[in-house]
């Protein structure tokens, strides 16, 4: 019985250390780097704004927006985000696959290899950046090169613990092969 409960005790301090640290060091925007593309997974504010800015700056040539409701029009989006035509055509990809990070991973894989990217700036919020840039490992190349730019939040406790829960189980389905 004593074996058990130190094993719990240690398992629940592992934890808490892990969500402490998870909590305390969010990653952070990334510094000006130029890169083939940036990818942009739908879902937090500021996202695609930093995306558009990340075009607007010349640090990449070509944007894909993952995830994107499929009710959603092309223009629609460009109105939303005050695109014009001209960038829309050129520069920016609504991906409208997606419907979780996992499957924005993919989705971006797929238009990586259509698209011949070598390099990527991954923008996604700070909270979020982990679990997708995971998933991101697990699915490109090993030869195309990810920067990671995190968008600044403030996350609520119950985010950042939903969040910490599902990176956890991301790690767990990566080492079983799910």
């Amino acid at each position: 019985m004593t074996k058990v409960r130190y094993f719990l005790s240690s398992a629940v301090l592992i934890w808490a250390l892990g969500f402490l640290l998870f909590t305390v060091s969010l990653p952070q925007p990334a510094k000006p780097v130029a890169t083939d593309a940036v990818i942009v997974p739908t879902g937090g504010a500021g996202r695609i704004a930093q995306g558009l800015n990340v075009l607007d700056q010349g640090l990449a040539t070509n944007m894909l927006v993952t995830g994107v409701d499929p009710e959603v029009t092309p223009v629609e989006f460009a109105i939303e985000f005050e695109v014009d035509q001209a960038r829309m055509d050129c520069c920016v990809t609504l991906g409208f696959v997606a419907v979780d990070t996992r499957s924005n991973a993919r989705e971006t894989a797929d238009w990586v290899e259509a698209n011949a990217i070598r390099s990527l700036r991954l923008v996604t919020t700070d909270w979020h950046m982990r679990r997708a840039a995971r998933e991101l490992d697990r699915t490109l190349p090993s030869s195309v090169t990810v920067i990671r730019d995190a968008v600044p939040s403030e996350p609520s406790v119950t985010s950042l613990f939903l969040e910490y829960h599902k990176l956890l189980a991301s790690w767990v389905a990566g080492i079983f092969g799910f």
